[in-house]
C-alpha cells in the first residue's frame, strides 16, 4: 500500500499570480525516504501543508496512508483522527519555550487522548513511559525536566522528531528541518530521521535546501519549481546539471517577470563534506 498518493494537485492563492502548486501527482511507497528540493517558492512547504490538512487545494486529491485527505477543495471530516498518523517536524520547531521538554513531548499523545485529559493534560503512566523513552531514543532524557527554551537549535529539533514518536506516526513530513542549524546539529538530525526510516520502517518525505543532505540521506529526490515537478528519481540520477536548472531557472523566471529577485540560493552541493549517515 503507498503510504501517500497525490492526484493532480492544484494550488493558487491569487487569480492574479501563478499556481503555488500546479498539477502536482506523486506516490511514495510505504517505508520510503524522499526529499523534496527546490528554490525558495517552488511550493515545497505549500505541498506538505497540503499533505497534512493544514493547507485545502483547489482541485486534485491526496490519500495517506490508505485514507482521502482531501478531495475537490475539501477535507474529510475525520481529518483530525488522521493528523494522529501523520507527524510534522516544522523548521521552527514549534515547541512550547516556557514548558519543560517532557511536556512538550507528552503533546504528541494529544491527538489520541479523550478531550477532557487533553484539556486537562493529563497523562497515563504509559503515555508518560512513552515520552521518556521516545526521549532516551533521540538522545535527550537528560534534558526532560529542562524548559524547552533553554535547548540548542538541534536539540529542540530532536525533540520535535521525539513528538513524533510519541504521537505514534507512521508518515513523517518534516519541513526543512536543518534550515536553521549548523552543519553538525544537521548532520544530528538527519542521521536521526534517517535512523527511524530504517529501524521502525517510517515512511518520511523531508523538504530541504541542502542538496548535498538531500542526495546523501534519501534514495529518492523529487524537485519542484514553480509548483511543477521537474524530477523525481534516484538520487544518484539527480546530476549537477539538474541541480544547477532547478536552482537557477528559478532565480531567472523571477528576475524575467520583473520580480523582486531573492539574492541567488546556491544549493550546498559541493562546500560541505557531510559523513555517512548511520545504517
Amino acid at each position: 500500500m503507498a503510504a501517500l498518493e497525490i492526484v493532480n494537485l492544484t494550488k493558487r492563492f491569487s487569480q492574479r499570480l501563478a499556481p503555488a502548486i500546479d498539477t502536482v501527482s506523486l506516490r511514495v511507497e510505504a517505508g520510503e525516504m524522499v526529499a523534496l528540493i527546490g528554490a525558495s517558492g517552488s511550493g515545497k512547504s505549500t505541498l506538505l501543508r497540503h499533505i497534512s490538512g493544514f493547507a485545502v487545494a483547489d482541485a486534485g486529491s491526496i490519500k495517506a496512508l490508505g485514507r482521502v485527505v482531501q478531495q475537490d477543495g475539501r477535507l474529510m471530516p475525520d481529518i483530525r483522527k488522521q493528523r494522529a498518523d501523520i507527524g510534522f517536524v516544522f523548521q521552527q520547531f514549534n515547541l512550547v519555550g516556557r514548558s519543560t521538554l517532557l511536556t512538550n513531548i507528552l503533546a504528541g499523545h494529544l491527538g489520541r487522548t479523550p478531550s477532557w485529559r487533553a484539556i486537562l493534560h493529563r497523562f497515563n503512566a504509559d503515555e508518560i513511559q512513552s515520552a521518556f523513552n521516545a526521549l532516551e531514543e533521540v538522545g535527550l532524557l537528560p534534558f526532560c525536566y529542562q524548559r524547552a527554551s533553554t535547548l540548542s537549535g538541534g536539540q529542540q529539533q530532536r525533540a520535535a522528531i521525539a513528538r513524533t514518536l510519541v504521537q505514534q506516526a507512521k508518515l513523517v513530513l518534516a519541513d526543512e528541518p536543518i534550515a536553521s542549524l549548523d552543519p553538525e546539529s544537521s548532520r544530528r538530525v538527519m542521521d536521526l530521521l534517517k535512523q527511524l526510516n530504517q529501524d521502525r520502517g517510517l515512511t518520511v518525505v523531508v523538504s530541504l535546501h541542502q542538496v548535498e543532505f538531500a542526495l546523501r540521506y534519501c534514495p529518492r529526490v523529487v524537485a519542484l519549481k514553480a509548483g511543477k515537478i521537474v524530477f523525481d528519481g534516484p538520487s544518484a540520477l539527480a546530476t549537477a546539471a539538474l541541480i544547477d536548472d532547478v536552482y537557477r531557472s528559478e532565480h531567472h523566471s523571477h528576475g524575467a517577470a520583473g520580480l523582486d529577485a531573492p539574492a541567488a540560493e546556491t544549493p550546498q552541493t559541493r562546500t560541505e563534506i557531510i559523513p555517512d549517515p548511520v545504517h
